[in-house]
Order: C-alpha cells, then structure tokens, then sequence
C-alpha cells in the first residue's frame, strides 16, 4: 500500500513538474544550456588529463631518446678501447632503453590519436547541442507567435459573432433616432408655422415710419427740406442725397 501510494504521489508530482515545464519552455531551455555548460567542462576536465598523459610520454620520449644516444655512443666507445665487459653493459642497456622507446612512442601515438578523437567528439556534441538548442529557440518563437495569433484569431472570430449578434440593438437604436430626428423637425416646423406674419409686417412698417419720423426732424432741425420719397427712387433705411433733399435755402444777408 506505501507502494501504491508512494507512485501515487510520483504521478502528481510529474504532472505537476510537466505542467510547469510546458508553461515555461524558456525556463527548460536555460536549465538545459547550463548542463550543458557543466557537461562540456567536465568534458574539457577529461581531455585536459588525457593532454598531460600525452605530454608526460612525449616527454618520456625525450628522455629516452637522448639515453638512447648517450648508450650508444659509450657502447661503441668501450668496444673501440676493448672494453669488452663495459661496452656490453651499455649494450644491454641500450636493449632495455630502445625497448622502452618504442612501448612509450607506440603509447604516444594511441594516446595522441584518442586525444584527436576526443576532441572531435567533443566538437561533434557541441555543435549538435547548439544546433539543438537553436532549432528549440526558434520553435519555441514560432510557438509564442502561433499562440499570439491563435488568440487572436480567436478573438476576432468572437467579436464578429457579438457584432452580428448585436444588429437588432443596432436597428432598433436607428429606428429610435429616425424617429426622434422626425419629431423635432414636426416641432420646427409647427413652430414656423404658427408665427403670426401679420405682426411681423406691421412691426417693420412702424419701424420704417418711426424711422422716416426721425429723419423729418433731423432734417428740419438742420434746415433741409426732404422730398417726398418715392418707391422708385427710394429705398427703405436708405439716406436721401443733396439732390434728392431739394436746394438749399439762401440766407439774407
């Protein structure tokens, strides 16, 4: 039963963990570059000790290259003095030191050529991790943006289906204001209509007499005789000229 309940509890913590990682892609992504960061130095750990076994037996090499010269020529050198038991000492050892040599540059070259394959490995599993983890960038921009238009299109796929809806509030909202627009101009109408011209007539023509009342005093005041305006000559609130007032009275002296 702790069994049972103990996968129990591992479900829902993978839906948990799942459910995070698909709303958080970018998230995944960066742990996943940061472990390959921490794999590649690893790596280059790996291959830094490798060098330096390649190092040490180049420089075994080295070394025994110039024994191996240095046996050689006091070998030749006891056998040209006679030295028989000297100079086969040396040989022997020059034996031992050749046998050595070509174990050790046998090493060297495996040791230099898994070196090379190492670092082309390496190379090889980076260059697929990048290439990875660029074609998860741009799948991840290419999700956002078909997400982005998904919701949009979503939207704009409920919108027209609320405006369509909405047309009978939009008529009757139409059929409201024609119908207001049609009392006010009744009202202008029936306005204009009841406007009692007759007043209106004999309002302007007691203006124009007060009008010409005014003139004859001003005009007699000033000592001109006004002629009688007639409808062709003269003009209603048109001012009379010289001529149309008559001469002008001659004083005596």
């Amino acid at each position: 039963m702790f069994s049972r309940l103990g996968n129990l509890i591992h479900g829902f913590f993978s839906l948990f963990i799942t459910g995070m990682e698909r709303r958080n892609p970018e998230a995944l992504l960066e742990v996943e570059k940061e472990n390959l960061r921490k794999q590649i130095a690893n790596y280059n750990q790996g291959l830094a000790a490798h060098a330096g076994l390649c190092e040490k037996l180049v420089g075994q090499i080295r070394r025994q290259e110039a024994e191996e010269r240095d046996l050689n020529a006091k070998a030749m050198a006891n056998l040209t003095a006679g030295n028989r038991d000297a100079a086969a000492q040396y040989a022997l050892r020059l034996q031992t030191v050749r046998r050595e040599l070509a174990e050790n540059r046998a090493q060297a070259k495996q040791a230099e050529t898994t070196y090379q394959e190492l670092l082309r490995a390496r190379e090889v599993a980076v260059k697929n991790a990048q290439s990875k983890i660029e074609s998860l960038k741009f799948a991840i921009d290419d999700m956002k943006i078909k997400k982005a238009t998904a919701e949009l299109t979503e939207m704009a796929g409920g919108m027209i289906s609320q405006i369509g809806s909405s047309g009978d509030t939009l008529n009757r909202l139409h059929d409201i204001v024609e119908e207001e627009r049609n009392k006010a101009a009744g009202r202008a109408r029936v306005a204009r209509d009841s406007l009692n011209t007759g007043d209106i007539l004999m309002k302007e023509a007691e203006q124009k007499a007060l009008a010409d009342q005014a003139l004859a005093e001003f005009a007699a005041q000033a000592g001109i005789n006004l002629a009688p305006a007639t409808p062709a000559t003269a003009t209603p609130g048109a001012i009379p000229t010289r001529e149309a007032i008559g001469p002008t009275p001659t004083t005596t002296q």
